[in-house]
Formats: C-alpha cells, sequence, structure tokens
C-alpha cells in the first residue's frame, strides 16, 4: 500500500476587510461600490433616511409597510408582475425598517445586474402603493403582532425597551408598531411617509461582487441615476437616554416551564474608543459555548442550552453633532422555572467575580482568535460586505472602520478588555427582564436583592 505524504499547510494569504471606493450620482445618490473576485452574485444594499424616530406619531410602523410595499408594483409592473421580472432575474429582494434608517438588499447574478438595478430603481422611485396591496400588508402585520406577544424572547425584548427608555422616545416602543398604531395605516399614510422621507440626495447604495465585464457606471446611470426628487438635509439624530437603575420586570406567564432571561442596559456605540475592548470583554463573558456564562450556566449547572452577552448598536450620530449614540448591551437566555432563581445567582456571581479577578490572558487570546481569525470567512458573501458596508453608512461610521476594527481587536489587552465589560455589565445597574411563571420565580428573584420587582401582567 503506498501513502501519501501528509498535506502541509501553506503560507496564509493576508487578509483586509474590503475596501470600497466611493461616488457620487447625477442626482446626489451616494453610491460605495467594492471589486469582489469571484463573487458572481452581487449584493445591492440601499440605505433610505427614513428612521423610525421620523415616524408620526400614532402610525409607528408605517415605515415597516413602506418597506415590505417596495416589491409590491410600480408606476409600469403590478405588484405580480414585479415579483415574476425579480424571477426572470434569479434576483431576491427583501426590505426592512429599523431604527436608523429603512433598508433594501437586492441579491442577483452578476449577468442580469443591470434589468436588476432597473427594477430596483422603478421601487424606489415611483413604487405604487397600491391601496389593496397596503391594505394587506397591514393585515399581515396585524396577524403577526398576536404570535410575537406570544414568543417569550420577543416579548422580552419589547419589554426592556419599554423599561430603559422613556416613554416619549421611539425606542420605547415596538419597532414595527402595535397593534393600534399598525391598524390606523394606510396607503395615503404610507405615500406621506415616502414622499417626506425618499429621494436619492439622502440615499446611499452599496454594490459589492464581481464586476468582470459589468459596466456598473453605465448600469447605476440608466437605473438609479434617473431617480429624481428635491433635496434635503440629514435629519438631526436625538440623543439617545435610558433609565438603567438595577431593576427586576417579571412578565407573568402562568404554567411557563421556563424563563425568558434579557438583561440590559444601553452603553457606548462604534464610535468610542473603547469599542474593540468592549466587543473582546463582551466576548469573553457570553460569545461562545466556551465563554464565562456558558460555562457556569450551561456546562456547570445545567441550567440552561446556553446564554449570550452582546452589544447591538441602536443609533448613532455625525461625530460633528457631537452625541455619539448609543448600543444596547445585553446578556439573553432561558432556564428552567424551578432554576431561574440558582440561575440569575450564579449569573450576577459571574459579574461579581469578573470585576474582582478580571480576564486571563487565556481568555483574552482565544477572543482574539474567534473573532479576528475568522474575519475572512465571515465576509466570504458579497452580501455580508455589502450589509456590513450599509451598516457603517447609517452609523456614520468611515469606510474603512471595519478593517481597522481587527487591528484594534488584536491590539486590545486583557486588563483593557476587563475593563470595558465590567464597565459595560455592572452588577448593580441592570434592567432585568423575566418572562415566565410570576408565582414561581418572584419570591426566589426578590431574595437576590438585585433590585426592586415588578410584576406584569402578560
Amino acid at each position: 500500500m503506498e501513502f501519501h505524504p501528509q498535506p502541509q499547510p501553506g503560507t496564509a494569504t493576508p487578509w483586509d476587510f474590503p475596501a470600497p471606493e466611493r461616488g457620487t450620482l447625477s442626482n446626489g445618490l451616494t453610491v460605495l461600490r467594492c471589486h469582489r473576485p469571484g463573487q458572481q452574485v452581487i449584493a445591492v444594499e440601499v440605505s433610505l433616511a427614513a428612521p423610525l424616530d421620523a415616524e408620526p406619531q400614532g402610525l409607528e410602523g408605517v415605515a415597516t409597510i413602506m418597506a415590505r410595499a417596495f416589491s409590491e408594483g410600480t408606476d409600469k409592473l403590478s405588484a405580480e408582475d414585479f415579483t415574476a421580472e425579480l424571477e426572470r432575474c434569479g434576483a431576491t429582494l427583501d426590505a426592512h425598517a429599523d431604527h436608523p434608517a429603512v433598508r433594501v438588499s437586492l441579491e442577483v447574478p452578476a449577468s442580469r445586474l443591470s434589468k436588476a438595478l432597473g427594477l430596483l430603481a422603478d421601487a424606489l422611485r415611483a413604487p405604487a402603493f397600491p391601496d389593496n396591496e397596503i391594505e394587506r400588508l397591514v393585515n399581515n402585520r396585524l396577524d403577526e403582532i398576536p404570535h410575537e406577544l406570544a414568543n417569550p424572547a420577543r416579548r422580552a425584548a419589547m419589554a426592556l425597551s419599554a423599561e430603559l427608555f422613556p416613554a416619549d422616545s421611539r425606542m420605547s416602543r415596538p419597532r414595527q408598531g402595535t397593534e393600534e398604531t399598525v391598524a390606523r395605516i394606510d396607503a395615503a399614510s404610507v405615500r406621506a411617509f415616502y414622499e417626506a422621507h425618499v429621494r436619492p440626495a439622502t440615499t446611499t447604495v452599496v454594490v459589492v461582487g464581481d464586476f468582470t465585464g459589468v459596466d456598473l457606471d453605465q448600469a447605476l446611470a440608466d437605473s438609479l441615476g434617473a431617480w429624481t426628487g428635491a433635496g434635503a438635509e440629514p435629519r438631526p439624530v436625538p440623543p439617545v437616554t435610558a433609565d438603567d437603575t438595577g431593576r427586576v420586570l417579571i412578565v407573568d406567564r402562568p404554567g411557563a416551564v421556563q424563563t425568558q432571561l434579557l438583561i440590559g442596559r444601553i452603553g457606548a456605540d462604534r464610535h468610542d474608543s473603547v469599542w474593540p475592548a468592549q466587543v473582546l470583554g463582551t466576548y469573553c463573558l457570553g460569545g461562545t459555548l466556551t465563554s464565562r456564562l456558558d460555562k457556569v450556566l450551561r456546562e456547570e449547572k445545567g441550567y440552561t442550552y446556553g446564554v449570550r452577552a452582546f452589544a447591538q448598536v441602536l443609533r448613532s450620530a455625525p461625530p460633528a453633532e457631537g452625541a455619539t449614540g448609543a448600543s444596547m448591551l445585553a446578556i439573553s437566555g432561558s432556564v428552567d422555572t424551578p432554576n431561574t432563581g440558582p440561575a440569575l445567582a450564579d449569573l450576577w456571581t459571574v459579574l461579581r467575580t469578573l470585576a474582582a479577578e478580571g480576564l486571563t490572558d487565556a481568555e483574552r487570546d482565544v477572543a482574539v482568535q474567534n473573532l479576528v481569525g475568522v474575519a475572512p470567512l465571515k465576509y466570504e458573501t458579497a452580501a455580508a460586505v455589502a450589509g456590513t458596508l450599509a451598516d457603517q453608512v447609517e452609523q456614520h461610521l468611515p469606510d474603512d472602520f471595519q478593517g481597522h476594527l481587527y487591528e484594534r481587536l488584536a491590539q486590545t489587552g486583557t486588563v483593557e478588555a476587563t475593563a470595558a465589560v465590567v464597565s459595560a455589565f455592572p452588577s448593580d445597574r441592570l434592567v432585568t427582564v423575566l418572562v415566565g411563571d410570576a408565582s414561581e420565580i418572584a419570591e426566589p428573584v426578590r431574595a437576590l436583592g438585585i433590585g426592586e420587582v415588578t410584576v406584569l401582567a402578560s
């Protein structure tokens, strides 16, 4: 039997986050393009300056309905014909509304990019917003809301937002609206929101993929470049304020066999110099199966299938405006009902031990390897690159932010990461939301002394 020699690893190929080229079309629309050889499925991300705080009071959810209605026909095509044309291109079109903007996403084979860009441009330039389709989308959204309220994780997120932020803040209310506000939305209100906030001068388009053989300049000029509209000044970004006084809110679910937990507060966003250390420290706390929270709550105690700690940017302002925005810092997971009290006690012990003893160099090294080492795999697809570039646009970050972030993560030491995560998750300033059986969990939680306990009917 002949044995072939074992393959040996070659020299690692240097990798950098793709750098885009930035330009502007004649109508004022900003374009970021990124040529990625071999990526034959091109990703397009469109960021429309229509943030949730721009929604009229009492019509929260209109941005979501507008986003969904972009694929429901144009001045040239009915909803059915528009969908059929997308299918002929082999393209997918999705849209959603979030605090910073409305995002429209397109993926299409490179050979059909020009046609798909034309459809995208028509959807943005002259959406039909037909009465019957808007009514259908509103009814669909109304049907979704009871299911979201029944989902423990979604219910916990709603309760945390309502508890953290002032009642007059858009961030305190569900992103896609409530049953009351969505029921008020009609085609006229969608058209009014569109007319007030959607225009090329405040829109940014990110295009990523293999442009070999594609005249991208001409394709953009013939499609999105033909979109006309009045100019507008960017909307000011409202400050993000929150009350992170330590307290517990229980959303009562009688008979629930497990408790959904969500523990949070707001903290620094990606403009802050502490962000890389905060990312690294948070990963050590609860970013993966081998992080501290999982080691204790999952591996040692068996309370849960997993607990995660994370930071999610809410909204950011341009640095020139002074306020830099904020991120949601949170710990989430679920535990069985009888062990809710013990699990929270152990979680707080983890936080207090972390503050007293700090992270280890080994934890820091594993986190750097996992965050930095897998970056080339994370950004294998054009869609992943385009999505990150669009996030940077909406958060008013420089185009090279992500590339420099990996450099800064690799340079962050154990002491810095410890200080950042302890500051992010102080054991005495966390708002805890529990969705579970209050009759079973309220007293054990009160005994922990982690804050005043309030019970809210489901």
